[in-house]
C-alpha cells in the first residue's frame, strides 16, 4: 500500500497524459511537453476561459458541462499535437487521402478536431447510454418492474466502464500513456507538498491522485445512475428511444453536479472526502502506472511552464 502524502496545499493545476508527453493546465497557461525522437518539444499557450466570453457558462452546474466539453476539445488537440511526432508506419488510409484532397491544409486540423470530438462523444453515448438502455430493454420484456430495469441499466454501465478500463490497460501503447499519467500525478503531488521539482522528489510521491479524470468519469456514471433511477421511478416509460432521450436531457445536470461534487471534495482533505474519493482512487490502478525517469522529466518541465507568476493564484 502506498504511503499517504499530506499536501501543503491543493492546486487547481491539472493535466492529461499524451503520446510520449503531457498536457499541463495552469490558471494562466496550457503547456504541452512531448519527448520526440529529436528531444523535448514544448508548446505553451495562454489559457482562455469560455466563461469570460459567455458569463452564463460560469454559473454552477452549467459550468461543469461547459468545462467538460472544453477539456475534451483541448485534450483532443493536445493528443493530435503529440501524435504528429510519431506518425504511423505504412501507407495512409483512403480516408486520410480523401481529407488531404478535399479539405484545405489550414482547415484540416480543425476538421480533424471536430471529427475526433464528435466520435469520442458518440462512442461515449453509445457505450454508456445506448447499449445499457438497449440491453436493459431486452431483459425488461420478461418482467414488469421499473426498479429492476433501472438496476440492470446501472449494472451494465458500471460493467462496461470496468471492462473498458481493463482492456485499455492491457494495450502496450496505452500502458506507456498511463505511465505518463502516473508522472503527471506524482509531479502535482510534489508541487503541492512544496518540494523542489526534481526527479528524486517526484519519484517518491503517490501515483494516485484524488482529483483525477478517472475518478471524475466514475462519479459521472454513479450520479447518472442515481439521477435516472429517481426520474424513471416517477416516469415509467419503457420505450427505448424515450428512455435514451431522457438520458440525454439529464446529461448536462449530471455532469454539472459531478463537477460541483469534485470541486467540493477536492477542496477538503478529511475522513469523509477520503471515503468519497476512495472508489475513484482504486480505479486508478487501471489507468496509472509507475513512470520512468524520462517521463518524470517531461512532467516536471510541463509543470514549470504553467506555474503562475503570482504565488497562490492556483490555490484550490
Amino acid at each position: 500500500m502506498e504511503e499517504k502524502k499530506q499536501c501543503g496545499f491543493r492546486t487547481t493545476i491539472g493535466g492529461q497524459a499524451l503520446i510520449e508527453g503531457i498536457l499541463m493546465r495552469g490558471p494562466e497557461k496550457d503547456a504541452i511537453v512531448v519527448r520526440s525522437p529529436e528531444g523535448l518539444v514544448t508548446k505553451v499557450e495562454e489559457r482562455k476561459f469560455i466563461k469570460d466570453k459567455y458569463p452564463i457558462l460560469g454559473v454552477p452546474i452549467i459550468r461543469g458541462a461547459a468545462t467538460f466539453l472544453s477539456s475534451i476539445i483541448t485534450g483532443v488537440k493536445a493528443l493530435m499535437y503529440s501524435a504528429d511526432y510519431f506518425p504511423e508506419e505504412g501507407e495512409p488510409s483512403k480516408f486520410d487521402l480523401w481529407l488531404e484532397k478535399h479539405v484545405p491544409a489550414e482547415k484540416l486540423q480543425s476538421v480533424l478536431v471536430v471529427f475526433s470530438v464528435v466520435l469520442s462523444l458518440g462512442m461515449t453515448l453509445g457505450l454508456f447510454m445506448l447499449l445499457p438502455t438497449f440491453l436493459a430493454g431486452l431483459v425488461s420484456k420478461y418482467f414488469d418492474s421499473a426498479l429492476l430495469h433501472n438496476v440492470i441499466e446501472g449494472v451494465v454501465k458500471i460493467a462496461i466502464f470496468f471492462c473498458y478500463l481493463i482492456l485499455c490497460s492491457k494495450q502496450k501503447d496505452v500502458r506507456r500513456v498511463f505511465s505518463y499519467h502516473g508522472a503527471e500525478h506524482k509531479t502535482i503531488f510534489c508541487y503541492e507538498a512544496g518540494l523542489p521539482l526534481t526527479v528524486e522528489n517526484v519519484r517518491i510521491q503517490p501515483k494516485h491522485h484524488p482529483r483525477c479524470g478517472t475518478s471524475f468519469l466514475f462519479v459521472v456514471i454513479i450520479v447518472s445512475i442515481l439521477a435516472t433511477s429517481i426520474v424513471f421511478t416517477f416516469v415509467e416509460w419503457q420505450n427505448f428511444w424515450v428512455r435514451f432521450g431522457i438520458h440525454l436531457l439529464l446529461l448536462i445536470p449530471v455532469v454539472g453536479l459531478t463537477y460541483e461534487f469534485n470541486r467540493a471534495v477536492g477542496a477538503h482533505d478529511n475522513k469523509l472526502t477520503r471515503i468519497l474519493s476512495a472508489p475513484g482512487m482504486w480505479l486508478q490502478n487501471f489507468t496509472t502506472n509507475e513512470p520512468d525517469e524520462s517521463m518524470m522529466e517531461v512532467a516536471i518541465e510541463a509543470m514549470k511552464l504553467v506555474l503562475p507568476q503570482e504565488e497562490g493564484k492556483d490555490k484550490w
